[in-house]
């Protein structure tokens, strides 16, 4: 295989066996790897070996092979060779030899290239060859390998040479070349040529004249016939690939350009409309998968087309390669490295369903599918799968905003669920002033909501010093105060006692202590400088964590502070912070070691929650410095989608915008709706953005079939909105299709008490339809036109009735139906009917109307108003 010109081939008859030629034949056969592999073995996947069963070095000069197509133990090779001559040989003695085949030379009249042999696939007899252009010499020979001139000579003549006496049985192409050739599969004696790069030609050898079709065309290489449809063909020329059809031979059907030039283009033969292509220096197999090709079948509205995609088989700068006559999508690639058994995965249609039912094709044969009841489906993570979940559990609809975190299953969402529950709060007692938006953040608080961009826009703040109290030091420290910095404080969680500066709601901290966070509490008391508080709460830490030595000595650590810059203390926790694997126990000590008030190590640990961070800041931060550090928190959180940036933004245009990438992020439609819903104002929820959550939720809801939880999600939304939902259900003619409720009611409100609608103490009776007088149903049970009023009902006496132009009639006399038969009548008959049947009161109907409906099921029978 040293040679640079190398092809393989497998055999059409044998499934195992495959040929590779260059300057010498070789002839393999494929078997599995066994548990040893011998060296004279080639490895040509994880799976496979090939046996070099023999090799044939008896001819020189190849320039084209094909494999002889008839069942045969045996395999007979036609060998086109540089001087014209055809050879039929044979990997030592065969069956083909007491035929007379083996070593036989089919030679032209004049010497020249061998382009292309092919054996006719119907008559194993006959072998055709293109050869180089001669003057007055055709290209294209037929021969019959079996019934030639050379049987008759050879018994008469024996003098006569084998390759003098061999005559072509016919031919065609005087002063051509042919550069390659296909023949029909279902035409024995028909075959296309690519001609002097110019033509396309199919020649009958049947007819005379032989050239029966032809069509100008560059394409003349790799020319090919569909296995599957003898109408399709398909040729190459540079870098471009064209399909034809026999039918349509005046131009391509299909052209698909390629970004290299081809080398070598293959119909797949077991696979419909495949075709694979190798490019020059492209280690990839490019797939054609052509499309609507059929053009005389298919319409002429349908445009043929080609999918295309390229695979990467584990081999590099391939020569060749050849379909498997077989195995689906198997093929043989051949470089100089080596040879390669690779098979083509089929493309996956995937399809996920709204149910979270994952199904695919598998192995073209049939579908599988797995639900999310199946451990392999948990392992994706299917968001829907827990938002249906929580849907059942009426997540975001229960009334207590800090109720719905409880079931969000989730720490970022419950958080975010119970600061919407801390800022209502706040709000609704006045201790922030926000009328018109019920969950403002931080930023709005201090007014840096985006409207203001200078901090000159609230008021400047209170510089303390405040003292060390518990530890009997003179040593202070500076903090900042004032009203709106309070009020951000509340917002973040942390209540302050206004006359003594100093933290009062110690339950925010026994809170903390229950939940095992003691390492934050220490932090928030060290961070209020209390701490003597904050040695106790790691003590009592240590006593019940099991990482109780780490908190004795971190406790230990914090009874030696000194405010003292140069001292010993100092010196090994700045050395040893980093050691501290808990983010607030670092804090804490880079607070305590912090030098000329620069807290960046405390305000950019990341892992201390957001809220710990922003109340931090609002104590020990200048007004400049404050809203710095603010602004690049949120444009932070914002980018990564974090939900605990919603304290900084609020229910403003910022928060929309933050729950819009969080949805990117995550997925979680159904969390940025309900959050809508229930927290941001109305102007917001007019927002394209909000619009598109809440109109997605719902489809979503729709395609479950989840009704009910749909109109709660309906309910709550306008609810939010003090918006009156409009009429959406009307009962309308069957024939014209107009309301019949929406001209009662006008009628309803008519002038006076003897206008058009009479002042008679009768009910109002209408027996057709107001619009195109067409009879209105009849009710079952009494035969009377269902002619009510549609709910609506006037009243006899001019004192009441601009009180009951609208009150609804008695519920005896709606309209009503059944969904599956549509018999209906008044609801009053239709309820006493049921009460004591189960069918349909119509005759000949044997539906039973009332077992399908759910409410009958529960037993609660409708009541007459």
């Amino acid at each position: 295989m040293s040679s640079v010109k190398l092809e393989v081939q497998w055999s059409p008859i044998h499934s195992n066996k495959f040929i590779t030629w260059g300057t010498e034949i070789c002839l393999y056969e494929v078997a599995q790897i066994k548990d040893t592999v011998r060296p004279s073995c080639i490895k040509i996947s994880d799976s496979t070996i090939a046996h070099l069963l023999a090799t044939n070095t008896s001819h020189h000069y190849v320039k084209c092979i094909d494999i002889y197509p008839q069942p045969e133990p045996d395999i007979l090779l036609a060998v086109g060779q540089a001087n014209g001559k055809v050879v039929l040989t044979t990997f030592g003695p065969t069956a083909f030899d007491s035929l007379g085949l083996t070593g036989k030379e089919l030679a032209p009249k004049h010497a020249r290239q061998c382009n292309a042999v092919a054996w006719n696939p119907v008559d194993p007899n006959l072998i055709v060859c293109g050869l180089d252009k001669y003057r007055t010499d055709h290209s294209v020979l037929l021969w019959d390998v079996l019934k030639s001139p050379f049987d008759i000579e050879r018994i008469h003549h024996h003098s006569t040479s084998q390759s003098d006496s061999v005559r072509p049985i016919s031919e065609s192409g005087i002063s051509e070349t042919a550069h390659s050739l296909a023949w029909f599969n279902n035409e024995p004696r028909c075959l296309v040529v690519g001609i002097n790069n110019k033509h396309l030609k199919i020649i009958d050898f049947r007819d005379a004249v032989k050239v029966v079709n032809a069509t100008p065309t560059k394409a003349v290489y790799s020319l090919s016939v569909d296995p599957h449809n003898d109408y399709h063909l398909v040729s190459h020329i540079e870098n471009q690939i064209t399909i034809w059809d026999t039918r349509y031979f005046e131009k391509p059907v299909l052209t698909l350009p390629q970004s290299r030039p081809v080398t070598k283009v293959l119909w797949c033969p077991t696979r419909h409309n495949l075709l694979g292509s190798l490019q020059k220096d492209s280690g990839a197999l490019h797939l054609h998968d052509v499309q609507h090709c059929g053009i005389g079948g298919g319409g002429e509205d349908t445009e043929p087309g080609a999918l295309e995609r390229t695979v990467i088989p584990p081999w590099s700068s391939p020569a060749s390669f050849s379909w498997h006559p077989i195995h689906v999508n198997r093929l043989l690639g051949i470089s100089q490295q080596g040879l390669t058994d690779y098979t083509v995965f089929e493309r996956i249609t995937v399809n996920w369903a709204t149910r979270s039912y994952l199904a695919w094709n598998h192995a073209s044969k049939s579908i599988k599918y797995i639900c999310s009841n199946d451990n392999i489906y948990k392992s994706l993570d299917d968001i829907s799968v827990l938002t249906k979940s929580r849907a059942n559990a009426e997540y975001g609809l229960l009334p207590e905003l800090s109720q719905n975190g409880d079931l969000a299953e989730n720490e970022t969402l419950k958080n975010l669920w119970q600061w919407l529950y801390l800022s209502r709060s706040l709000v609704d007692d006045d201790t922030i002033q926000s009328p018109e938006n019920k969950h403002p953040g931080v930023r709005m608080v201090l007014k840096l909501d985006g409207q203001q961009n200078s901090t000159n826009s609230f008021i400047k703040s209170e510089l303390v010093h405040r003292p060390w109290t518990d530890i009997g030091s003179n040593h202070t420290a500076k903090i900042y105060r004032s009203s709106d910095r309070d009020k951000a404080l509340q917002l973040c969680g942390w209540r302050f006692d206004k006359e003594t500066n100093a933290l009062y709601n110690h339950l925010f901290l026994e809170r903390l202590e229950r939940e095992g966070a003691y390492p934050r509490a220490a932090a928030i008391s060290v961070f209020n400088l209390g701490l003597r508080q904050a040695i106790e709460i790691l003590n009592r830490g240590a006593s019940k964590m099991s990482l109780a030595t780490n908190l004795n000595i971190v406790a230990m650590a914090l009874s030696g502070f000194s405010e003292d810059r140069n001292s010993m203390w100092r010196e090994l926790c700045l050395k040893s912070r980093s050691q501290l694997s808990d983010p607030y126990l670092r804090a804490t000590f880079a607070f305590l070691t912090a030098d000329n008030d620069s807290y960046e190590n405390v305000l950019n640990e990341n892992g201390m929650a957001v809220e710990d961070r922003v109340a931090f800041a609002l104590m020990f931060l200048s007004d400049n410095k404050l809203h710095e550090y603010l602004k690049k928190l949120t444009q932070k959180l914002s980018e990564e989608g974090n939900l605990a940036g919603f304290l900084l933004t609020g229910a403003s245009i910022e928060g929309v915008q933050l729950l819009n990438r969080y949805l990117e992020i995550t997925g979680d439609v159904q969390s940025c709706s309900l959050i809508a819903i229930r927290a941001l104002p109305p102007k917001l929820l007019q927002e394209n953005q909000v619009q598109v959550w809440i109109d997605s939720y719902r489809a979503l809801l729709d395609a479950w079939k989840m009704w009910n939880q749909r109109a709660h999600f309906d309910i709550a939304m306008r609810t939010s909105t003090n918006e009156k939902p409009p009429q959406q259900v009307y009962i309308s003619c069957n024939f014209c299709g107009k309301s019949i409720s929406a001209y009662m009611q006008g009628l309803s409100r008519a002038r006076g008490p003897f206008g058009r609608l009479g002042g008679t103490s009768n009910k109002l009776k209408m027996s057709s339809c107001p619009s195109c007088r067409k009879p209105l149903p009849r009710c079952a049970i009494c035969l009377m036109h269902m002619g009510t009023v549609s709910g609506l009902q006037t009243s006899t006496s001019n004192t009441n009735r601009s009180e009951e132009d609208n009150k609804l009639t008695e519920f005896s006399s709606w309209f009503t139906w059944c969904q599956t038969c549509r018999h209906g009548g008044h609801a009053n008959h239709i309820t006493n009917w049921f009460r004591h049947h189960s069918e349909c009161p119509v005759t000949t109907c044997r539906c039973r109307c009332s077992s399908l409906d759910a409410s009958f099921k529960a037993g609660s029978l409708l009541q007459i108003i």
